[in-house]
């Protein structure tokens, strides 16, 4: 009960998920590739073998879909919360009350994420309080932690460019440590695509749902 390692994903529904990539995806086609970014998010943490694995799932009604589609061994929760912060803060105090010293949550939209940085976010929390991964675009793409912060999830413009900056801001308030990790991209709009689209050349293996995706695509 040492580690635990979330990842925050909600069901592919056409019209809700990934619209920004609308076009050059179809409704349908955006759902139908984030569920390939999840399935390899969900690989790339059952690679990282030292923390126990949970799906923090979205919506209430998708538990099924969710228990068809992880992992053995992985364990699901339900996101609860308003808002962003409110959903992670409450995935983050469930672990932490299980007894876990070190708990690390991370996104499910950039599964070419290197392995080298979960383990860093785990390890960086040998020296700091929290543990954080700056997303290209302003926001973070995990973030961890030995005790749960909950201020560091109040009073922020999530889905912003200024999400990491406020971040930062309060943890110099509260005189919380960071360690932070080399910036990561996740796949929202079409030049993230291109980025991927351009890693997965190089190495197909990095992510193989959305590398056959992406090639039946064309």
């Amino acid at each position: 009960m040492d580690k635990a390692l979330i990842v925050v994903a909600k069901e592919p529904v056409p019209g809700h998920t990934k619209t920004r990539l609308c076009p050059p995806f179809t409704l349908e086609s955006a759902a139908a590739f984030y569920r390939c970014l999840l399935l390899d998010s969900l690989a790339l943490m059952a690679r990282f073998e030292t923390a126990d694995h949970t799906i923090a799932y979205a919506p209430a009604s998708a538990r099924s879909y969710f228990a068809r589609l992880s992992p053995n061994g992985f364990s699901l929760v339900e996101q609860v919360g308003a808002n962003l912060g409110e959903r992670l803060a409450n995935a983050l105090s469930q672990h932490f009350e299980l007894g876990y010293r070190r708990v690390v949550i991370m996104n499910s939209d950039g599964p070419t994420l290197p392995l080298a940085y979960l383990e860093e976010a785990f390890s960086g929390l040998d020296h700091a309080d929290v543990t954080l991964g700056p997303g290209h675009d302003g926001g973070y793409y995990l973030i961890g932690m030995k005790r749960l912060h909950r201020d560091l999830f109040e009073g922020i413009d999530w889905s912003t460019e200024r999400v990491i900056r406020q971040t930062l801001a309060v943890c110099r308030r509260l005189g919380i440590t960071v360690h932070q990790l080399p910036e990561w991209y996740d796949v929202d709009v079409a030049d993230d695509l291109e980025r991927l689209r351009r890693d997965l050349e190089e190495e197909p293996r990095l992510a193989p749902h959305t590398w056959d995706f992406l090639q039946r695509l064309g």
